[in-house]
């Protein structure tokens, strides 16, 4: 299944993909929907009203996550860009509910900094509340896979060792359109390949089956520090070609395009706009 959460007249609202419309769920939004016991009969067997997907207005799939915990130097050729060696354990970073945008949401680029750049990754959605997980209940736990964004303004993230500031920008970080389930994309560890254009210009292309630590394995890691819970998102980090890594560096600027794009689960398009 496809799911996601749309902005409506009446608030957000829950929905599955089925041809070209969007059938309304009965919930509120996708955390809402994986709260419950069986959401996916759930969202199979739904039959609400319909509206066309090109009239959608995607919210984050997750309006409001209670963690969203990212992941970086988690693709080996991105590390080496970076000049880093390979990690022994996942580098972890958190973001938040209000650092979320839609998939199709202007990019509002924040006046305090000249070095926002661009992190295509595959995003891991809990669909079960989990703690210490085993390889088996990681797996269970893990109800789809989106696209996001790592919007990140470099300038601030490298003001010091630890990155979260340049990482939380407010409306900075679009996620979406869609949750898929694994059964769609060929299971929990996939194999999709990852890319972002800027203004038709590709800058990152890689393929999620080179990931260092896969979401099963992060499921793992992270349940074993906290409890996730339905609705969390786990960014799995970027492949090479960084804005930040180029030589000469190169940034996104107002008037831009940035296209996000995983095989299988859709694209975010976001336009950069200024403050």
């Amino acid at each position: 299944m496809k799911l996601a959460t749309l902005r409506t007249a009446d608030g957000t609202r829950a929905v599955r993909l089925d041809g070209d419309l969007l059938v309304d769920l009965g919930y509120a939004d996708l955390g809402e929907l994986f709260a419950e016991d069986g959401w996916q009969a759930k969202a199979a067997a739904a039959s609400g009203t319909t509206c066309p997907v090109e009239d959608a207005d995607f919210a984050p799939v997750v309006p409001n996550p209670s963690k969203v915990v990212c992941v970086g130097h988690n693709y080996t050729n991105h590390i080496k860009e970076m000049g880093r060696d390979l990690p022994n354990h996942p580098t972890l970073f958190p973001k938040f509910a209000d650092t979320l945008l839609g998939a199709n949401d202007d990019i509002v680029k924040p006046a305090e900094t000249d070095a926002l750049d661009w992190e295509v990754e595959l995003a891991v959605v809990i669909g079960k509340r989990v703690r210490r997980a085993d390889e088996e209940q990681a797996a269970g736990a893990i109800a789809g896979f989106t696209v996001m964004n790592d919007i990140s303004a470099r300038d601030w993230q490298f003001r010091t060792i630890e990155w979260t500031q340049g990482k939380i920008w407010e409306a900075t970080t679009p996620v979406g359109p869609y949750v898929v389930t694994p059964d769609e994309v060929g299971g929990v560890r996939p194999a999709l390949q990852v890319s972002t254009v800027v203004d038709g210009q590709v800058m990152q292309r890689d393929d999620t089956g080179t990931l260092l630590f896969d979401p099963v394995f992060l499921v793992q890691y992270l349940s074993t520090v906290i409890t996730l819970r339905p609705g969390d998102i786990i960014a799995t980090g970027t492949p090479a070609g960084v804005g930040n890594a180029r030589d000469p560096k190169v940034f996104l600027l107002p008037g831009q395009t940035v296209v996000t794009e995983i095989t299988g689960l859709g694209a975010c398009t976001n336009k950069v706009v200024e403050a």
